[in-house]
């Protein structure tokens, strides 16, 4: 993207918005490449057969089950958001904005260029680098790009955050195209590589361009004091202790599984958000009217937690039937699975206009669905998705390859579900914080991705066939059953919101 110039003080801007954030718009543009186009991978190279998995050679992937691929899926992407709530702390007391992102940026690199090595050791290595450089950067760059702006009432700060989220699902809508052809057709290990040059360059252009963002990402806002720091470190060093002496007894008894590294991994993923909003629930520092307002909240949370549970399966359950049950032609024309990875973005690039015009003129004529009926309409679509799934399912149960529209209309109805829920899922979190932890709020609103993943992680653990119908049916109707439910109950929600609409 070119700069252009504006003739007041000759000052160069991107699109009319500081030049920082082209700075910004690239690197994240390149991270999520490189995010997108290994998670478009992964699933797929998870249960690739093994013959050759020592030369890295096409047909050398993991050989592992699809009830396995989807719970170490559903884990890895539970602990990236899971991470960016200790990734704020970081940019908040150690190390500043800038400096976390840049140490981010190094770190998922790392982890891409671990994944392009052959073994399974290597693979879990960078699997756990990219989830917590990606959740170190995800926390801060955002930050960052409110830096750029004079506060809150700049009239360009919402349209630079617009232009911040279209680098985003640029990155997104690319990477399968790229990584994912090149990961599935020629070489997985090529295709980590792909994704690990796609996060230098990322990099490389935050790098360069450090001088043109504001002197406020430097700053370490609330920096660790010495016996803080102390503290923190003790404490560290105390876990790993721990978890190195159970985890050394473990394997000399010989009886070490992946089992005994993804269960308690995927069980914290379901505690802490739990833990860390009765934490807030019952600080006693907080007025009638926060308590009221968490409370509230408690309903947003439960719903997005359970509208990501099944959105999040678009690149498992979703990627799985789009390799062995969906053709792979259309009009003549081949192509991979991984591209599949490209309708979500393309259709939020397509769609997001759209949603934003629409509710501003049902605003205008005093109609826009208030934030509680929108969450409502967010699950009811994704519930509809999965029951409009089961027809595909239940055409290929006797070996017959689906038409591949069946999935692109199932990726578009969950989009339209996510611009009802999402964007509105961050404007209500942001308004009903508590002052004490407004700071904070952010990163609990990522817990709800992490809690909904976890407990797909967990069922696929306990056994249950996440790809058969019967439990594509039963999350489908539970996705629906709460939609209709927060809608029922959306004045008692509206007088917990207090002043919030």
């Amino acid at each position: 993207m070119a700069a252009t110039t504006v003739s007041a003080g000759s000052e160069k801007t991107f699109f009319g918005h500081p030049r920082g954030l082209a700075t910004l718009f690239m690197t994240e543009m390149w991270e999520r490449f490189s995010y997108y186009g290994m998670r478009a991978l992964l699933v797929l190279y998870l249960v690739s057969g093994g013959a050759d998995a020592a030369t890295g050679s096409q047909g050398g992937g993991l050989a592992m089950t699809a009830a396995t691929a989807t719970a170490i899926y559903s884990v890895y992407v539970s602990m990236v958001y899971l991470m960016a709530m200790p990734g704020g702390w970081f940019g908040d007391r150690v190390w500043g904005a800038r400096k976390t992102v840049a140490i981010a940026g190094f770190v998922i690199m790392a982890g891409h260029l671990s994944l392009a090595l052959p073994g399974q050791a290597m693979f879990f290595v960078g699997l756990a680098l990219v989830a917590a450089g990606s959740g170190l950067l995800k926390a801060n760059i955002s930050t960052m790009v409110g830096h750029l702006y004079d506060g809150p009432d700049d009239p360009r700060r919402d349209g630079g955050f617009t232009l911040f989220y279209i680098g985003i699902n640029l990155g997104a809508f690319v990477a399968p195209f790229v990584v994912g052809t090149v990961g599935e057709k020629v070489n997985w290990h090529l295709g980590f590589a792909l994704a690990a040059a796609g996060m230098g360059l990322g990099l490389l252009q935050f790098l360069i361009g450090t001088k043109n963002l504001s002197p406020k990402s430097n700053v370490v806002p609330n920096p660790l004091s010495a016996a803080e720091r102390k503290s923190v470190l003790v404490k560290v060093c105390a876990v790993l202790v721990v978890a190195a002496a159970f985890y050394g007894v473990v394997i000399a008894m010989g009886m070490y599984t992946l089992n005994w590294a993804i269960v308690p991994i995927t069980l914290a993923g379901l505690i802490i958000p739990v833990a860390v909003l009765v934490r807030i629930k019952r600080d006693k520092d907080l007025s009638t009217t926060e308590q009221s307002k968490m409370t509230g909240y408690i309903w947003f949370f439960v719903a997005a937690a359970v509208f990501w549970m099944i959105y999040d399966q678009g690149g498992s359950t979703l990627s799985l039937f789009a390799d062995g049950k969906t053709a792979d032609t259309v009009f003549g024309f081949g192509f991979p699975a991984t591209w599949y990875q490209s309708l979500n973005p393309l259709f939020v690039m397509a769609l997001a206009p759209v949603f934003a015009w629409l509710w501003l003129w049902l605003a205008r004529k005093n109609q826009e669905p208030n934030t509680i009926v929108k969450f409502a309409m967010g699950l009811v679509l994704v519930g509809a998705s999965f029951f409009v799934f089961i027809v595909p399912m239940n055409m290929a149960g006797d070996g017959t390859k689906v038409s591949p529209m069946w999935l692109v209309s199932i990726y578009m109805i969950q989009t339209i579900g996510e611009l009802c829920l999402s964007p509105v899922g961050l404007s209500v979190t942001t308004k009903m914080a508590p002052q004490k932890y407004a700071s904070q709020m952010m990163g609990v609103w990522f817990l709800a991705v992490t809690a909904g993943d976890c407990t797909t992680g967990l069922l696929s653990l306990a056994g249950v066939d996440l790809n058969g119908t019967g439990v594509i049916a039963m999350e489908a109707s539970l996705a629906v059953v709460a939609g209709l439910a927060v809608y029922m109950y959306r004045r008692k929600v509206q007088a917990l919101m207090g002043d919030v609409h």
